[in-house]
């Protein structure tokens, strides 16, 4: 079938922009080349090039062009077919025999929902790469996805042997190699130290080949930084516990990234901010003033090299040190030039205000700044800077009161002593900020809104039907498949009444787009039915190809005089590589394509963004949150946001509220975690979203935070997102399946305590939370005014959206 001419223009903004989401790690200035070519292709990735994560994070878009495909577009000739055919029979082989062994000693539900995320390390083999051609490629590819962590184990977040062996003597051989990075997350690189060009493609979308084909031409050039650090596995910070099973400790506290990496002075591989174009760059910083408490840097940029391109220029400050500890620096504002030619200059200005420096303090309940010299420092990468002002304040600042509410982790956290040579640099400009120019913020409790007559009428019986998504859901609800107005949708709630004036809210999951299914038909009672076997791909290619070809047995398919309607959505990059580009435009126009199509099929909320911050590199669902910093996390998905609700009657989900960083027994671990690392790390970024981009929506996480769950957490939800940030809109929980929280250390959910913590709606609901919150509510664990409140806030948003689509 032939694109829809919205498909034809949302792959081609893709196209275009996707490239400021990559990057070259090392460049010998062999690439781009200058015209299509014979050209020998290896790897994993050469023909099956990822576009994305597994689990939620597929999208189904009609068009998927892969690296081997898009350079025959272009017009190069691929010398190698014989080598991916026999690469593919083997791996297929591999792929048999683990999923035999992935379903041992597994049944039932827990069989299928455990093939979450389960992705195949990459084998061994003996292939001869004896063939020829001007330039080689060989494309490393990983996958990962929710409910599996990533291992360090080789083929993983190591190079295999093989890979290692090939990788080397293609480079050795070939006067022009370059090794492309199609993976989720970071790889262990230590192995491979003289490999001349390394490109970072990431995860890009279904138009990846093609956008490498672009990359490779010169039509395009990579202009991204990365967003998390990358070194050889052992460099990272080995302080904070990571895949426990009932409790995970975050002893490192604030020193997550690149803050450990500079704080302990480790030299990583390739640090954060880190990236190479074709081109290179000359930055100097030529004024930096202070107006009231707020910072402003400008910065003139040159191109000094032979190709166009774009920089990004980044400002971190040292924070001086007091009652509390801090690392190194910390990202505070940061700029992208627009395109530059050879020899071309631009001016940027970086702004950010002092109060976005404080820290929290659990004595004094209050985020504060101490007195001394802030250090400014101005580069191209977080190593890359140069110390180019000092603002000194000259006594402690308290920025905001706010009561301390998220509990006792049970251990103090940890601090380095920072080394002599990295504490001070001399700089050339002095500023001084008063402290009487900063107002101290009081938290207070946000205003109570009315409470609509439709909520005031309901009985006791309907209200708990209200703060329930849908209690007859199955096992379509368990995969997020299970709308009954968008075909392949997530699910809806407060659909038992519409008819009184309550308007139906349609959601969708989809990091990287929208996960809705590519066909459907109408039944005779006017319910959506899909067509096929999207709903498996959640769970990734795990299953055995027995109860795949079960489920495609009995999958629906249209009947004669039904129409069959089409609703393909277009992939975007993975947040991660939206991040890697470092420009907030980039972000909110990819928020645009989503919110396009969140328009044409009528989703109100999309599930997504997701920011948690990317703590430990083998998380598993990494790849759908943007960065170890909290300000990168919140400022592009607050761009994000804003290109997704510039359409009328859309919304988006953030989430996962909150400290959700690994995926072993995600439905059962306690995050401990100290007040002031939740504050200055893990939830900053959710702040920042909320403030600058107003969020519809939010969605708690599965794990508990210092022993209470987050959707039971009313810290979490009412003084922290509602009172301190600033949030009004529908809190939901994640998919609660409540056979997979049975057993273990910790009590399942219970429905009335997420609507007492301020839960607005259960997703996505079952007959199990109405029973259990209705007789909460007879017993008197929560009120009706409780509920009445919960449901307004829903009513509001479903009014709300439902009234700006319809104008």
């Amino acid at each position: 079938m032939p694109l829809n001419d919205y498909e034809i223009e949302h792959n081609q903004t893709v196209r275009t922009l996707a490239p400021e989401c990559t990057l070259l790690l090392r460049s010998d200035g062999s690439f781009p080349l200058e015209a299509p070519c014979r050209i020998a292709l290896f790897g994993n990735g050469a023909r099956n090039t990822l576009r994305g994560g597994t689990g939620s994070g597929d999208v189904y878009s009609r068009e998927i062009t892969g690296i081997e495909q898009g350079l025959a577009e272009a017009g190069f000739t691929v010398t190698t077919k014989k080598w991916l055919d026999d690469y593919d029979a083997l791996y297929a082989a591999a792929k048999d025999e683990w999923r035999t062994n992935l379903k041992k000693g597994k049944r039932g539900f827990a069989a299928i929902m455990s093939a979450m995320g389960s992705a195949m390390p990459e084998p061994d083999y003996d292939l001869p790469i004896d063939y020829d051609g001007y330039a080689a490629v060989y494309v490393v590819s990983r996958i990962s996805g929710e409910g599996m962590d990533r291992t360090e184990a080789r083929g993983d977040m190591r190079l295999s042997e093989t890979e290692i062996r090939d990788i080397q003597a293609l480079d050795k051989k070939f006067e022009k190699f370059l090794l492309v990075l199609n993976v989720s997350g970071v790889i262990d690189l230590s192995e491979i130290p003289d490999v001349r060009n390394i490109l970072l493609l990431s995860q890009i979308g279904a138009q990846s080949g093609l956008v490498f084909a672009d990359l490779l031409l010169g039509r395009s050039y990579p202009s991204g930084k990365l967003s998390t650090t990358w070194s050889a596995l052992e460099d990272y910070c080995p302080i904070g516990e990571f895949g426990n099973q009932d409790d995970t400790r975050y002893l490192e506290g604030v020193y997550v990234g690149y803050r450990y990496f500079d704080s302990v002075g480790v030299k990583a591989l390739f640090p954060f901010g880190f990236g190479l174009s074709y081109t290179a760059f000359d930055i100097q910083t030529t004024d930096v003033t202070a107006d009231g408490t707020t910072v402003q840097a400008r910065a003139h940029i040159t191109n000094m090299g032979g190709f166009r391109g774009k920089e990004v220029v980044q400002l971190y400050v040292s924070v001086p040190s007091g009652k509390l500890d801090q690392p190194y620096q910390a990202l505070a504002a940061f700029a992208k030039t627009p395109e530059l030619a050879p020899g071309e200059s631009c001016d940027v200005t970086m702004r950010f205000a002092m109060e976005d420096l404080a820290s929290y303090d659990v004595d004094d309940q209050a985020y504060i700044l101490e007195p001394g010299s802030y250090i400014l420092r101005v580069g191209s990468s977080s190593v890359d800077t140069q110390a180019e002002a000092e603002v000194v304040l000259d006594r402690q600042v308290t920025v905001r009161r706010a009561k301390a509410v998220l509990g006792s982790c049970g251990f103090k956290d940890w601090a380095p002593c920072v080394p002599t040579d990295a504490c001070e640099d001399p700089a050339p400009r002095t500023l001084r900020i008063d402290a009487e120019a900063f107002t101290t913020v009081e938290t207070s409790p946000a205003p109570a809104g009315d409470i609509p007559t439709i909520v005031k009428q309901m009985t006791d019986e309907e209200l708990c039907l209200v703060n329930i998504g849908n209690i007859s859901g199955g096992f379509l609800s368990v995969v997020g498949n299970a709308s009954n107005k968008v075909a392949g949708a997530a699910g809806d709630f407060t659909s038992a009444f519409v008819d009184r004036g309550f308007p139906l809210t349609v959601t969708a999951d989809g990091p990287a787009g929208l996960r809705i299914s590519r066909e459907y038909v109408v039944d005779k009672k006017g319910v959506v039915q899909p067509i096929g076997n999207d709903k498996l791909t959640i769970i990734g290619d795990a299953l055995p190809k027995s109860i795949v070809a079960l489920s495609d047995r009995f999958a629906r398919r249209p009947k004669r005089g039904e129409t069959v309607h089409e609703q393909y959505c277009t992939m975007i990059p993975i947040a991660t590589a939206v991040a890697q580009s470092f420009n907030v435009q980039v972000a909110e126009a990819l928020g645009d394509i989503v919110g396009s199509e969140m328009e044409r099929f009528g989703v109100d909320l999309w599930l997504a963004p997701a920011l948690n911050i990317h703590r430990n590199i083998r998380c598993g669902r990494n790849f759908e949150y943007y960065s170890e910093d909290p300000l990168l996390s919140g400022k592009m998905a607050a761009a994000v946001t804003r290109g997704v609700q510039a359409h009328s009657g859309c919304g988006v989900t953030i989430k996962h509220y909150a400290a959700n960083n690994q995926e072993t027994n995600r439905y059962k671990n306690n995050s401990l975690v100290s007040e002031r690392a939740m504050r200055d790390i893990y939830l900053k970024g959710f702040g920042i979203c909320v403030r600058e981009a107003a969020p519809k929506a939010a969605m708690t996480s599965y794990n508990l935070v210092n022993g209470v769950r987050t959707a039971e957490h009313k810290g979490l939800i009412e003084r922290i997102l509602r009172d301190e940030f600033g949030f009004n809109g529908v809190v939901m929980t994640d998919w609660i399946v409540h056979p997979m929280f049975k057993g273990g250390k910790y009590a399942e959910p219970q429905s009335w305590k997420i609507a007492k913590a301020g839960g607005n709606v259960v997703m996505p609901g079952s007959k199990e939370d109405y029973k259990v919150l209705v007789e909460g509510l007879k017993t008197g664990l929560v009120s009706r005014e409780q509920l009445e409140a919960n449901a307004a806030v829903m009513y509001r948003l479903a009014k709300e959206l439902n009234e700006t689509r319809d104008a």
